[in-house]
């Protein structure tokens, strides 16, 4: 790929962004969540406490449940990353960056070209 195409790639996933960011601002429930955000990290600074401790107030259950059971391993999940090499067709699954051939790609192509590859996340 050629750098002007990778700049004309970038500035139109940059306007779509833009366009994306400008539909959120304009979102009533954004706001509310940003205001209520807003309201309770005033009253965690006002009362000395930290998100730990509001979720330890708010659900004990949670903490205690996941530390009793063993269940919880206190890492969350790493998100399913698809990329898909425009070249080739060729498409990689990792949920992590020590997959074989994501580390070939970028070794060859560069970082952040390999991360413009990027297809969808999923949980």
């Amino acid at each position: 790929m050629s750098l002007l195409n990778t700049y004309i790639q970038k500035e139109q996933q940059l306007k779509q962004l833009q366009e994306e960011l400008d539909r959120l601002k304009n979102d009533d429930r954004l706001k509310i969540e940003l205001d209520f955000k807003n309201h309770l990290e005033t009253l965690m600074r006002e009362f000395d406490k930290s998100a730990a401790d509001v979720i330890k107030l708010l659900d004990p259950k949670q903490v205690a449940g996941s530390s009793v059971t063993g269940k919880g391993s206190g890492r969350a999940k790493r998100k399913l990353k698809i990329y898909k090499n425009p070249n080739t067709g060729e498409v990689v699954e990792t949920r992590g960056g020590n997959q074989k051939t994501l580390k070939h790609w970028k070794d060859e192509h560069g970082s952040e070209t390999v991360e413009g590859w990027l297809v969808r996340t999923e949980e």
